[in-house]
């Protein structure tokens, strides 16, 4: 069992946990994620790492309401435990492995949109605590849906807020301060990271294709059992199938073919759907769901 330290709801149907979990503390990196389950028969549920702390045994994740089995993991309080709490899962950011002193002489730009300030928040962290500043861009509905902006302020080298509403700094996409940061103010930017809801990652790389940034997104919406074998992650990155949970979460933005992806996310969620998808994709279909026969 894995003890839960302490619970708080962030916004409107988010919340954060710091689990007990001192194996995964001591041996994840930023860009990888977890799966949970409530109990012995509860659902798989993938979730990037928000945070961790090594000499705890702590790890953080955030996540949000969006069916049953996360409703009741909101209703978890501190001194509750999760029966499976696996990882870490998935391959680490890039950056993680590269030359320090090549790094250190990046310009790097974040863009995290939602519940995707969770997963950019390590990144930004890991780097900070390595002496490297980063620039990050906030972006949400509401100043009511904004979260982690205080530790977000604390590790990023300039922080940037817009709302969808304009209820709080500036009215906007996070794209409109993608290009006023570098049309406007003249910044230049080696990479940019965007993490959040598909439709968002996939105009963030259209515009930073215009403007001639490597971007790197983070696919972890799509993933649902975390370990390759329902195939419901599945994508078309450049020529190539990948997925996200095994091959990931994080991949080239400008290679992902983003409206087969949310095409493919739609169509998975129904028995037909998933019929269909066996028929189009043939020998290439994971088929590991357990629902459409792909696995016989």
């Amino acid at each position: 069992m894995y003890k839960i330290i302490k619970a708080e709801q962030l916004a409107d149907k988010i919340y954060l946990m710091d689990v007990e979990a001192p194996r995964v503390a001591r041996a994840c990196e930023p860009g990888e994620f977890v799966i949970v389950k409530t109990a012995e028969a509860g659902e798989r549920i993938p979730l990037t790492i928000c945070d961790y702390d090594r000499d705890k045994g702590i790890v953080t994740i955030v996540f949000q309401i969006v069916g049953a089995s996360t409703q009741k993991m909101s209703a978890l309080k501190a001194g509750d435990s999760f029966r499976d709490f696996v990882g870490p899962l998935g391959r680490p950011s890039e950056f993680v492995h590269e030359d320090l002193e090549v790094l250190k002489n990046k310009k790097m730009l974040f863009v995290a949109g939602g519940v995707g300030t969770a997963p950019v928040y390590p990144q930004v962290k890991w780097l900070r605590n390595h002496g490297i500043d980063a620039d990050v861009i906030v972006g949400a509905k509401t100043r009511d849906m904004l979260i982690l902006e205080d530790r977000m302020r604390e590790a990023a080298g300039n922080l940037y807020i817009t709302t969808d509403d304009g209820s709080y700094v500036r009215k906007g996409m996070v794209t409109d301060v993608v290009r006023d940061l570098v049309e406007k103010q003249g910044k230049h930017y080696d990479v940019c990271v965007a993490i959040g809801p598909m439709i968002m990652m996939k105009f963030v790389c259209l515009l930073t294709k215009e403007l001639d940034i490597p971007t790197i997104v983070s696919m972890n919406p799509i993933m649902v059992d975390g370990t390759g074998m329902c195939g419901a992650c599945r994508l078309t990155v450049g020529d190539q199938v990948k997925f996200a949970c095994v091959d990931g979460p994080e991949f080239d933005g400008h290679l992902v073919n983003f409206d087969e992806a949310m095409k493919r996310q739609q169509m998975y969620r129904t028995e037909e759907g998933r019929a269909m998808l066996k028929l189009k994709e043939g020998d290439t279909h994971h088929g590991g769901c357990g629902h459409c026969g792909g696995d016989e």
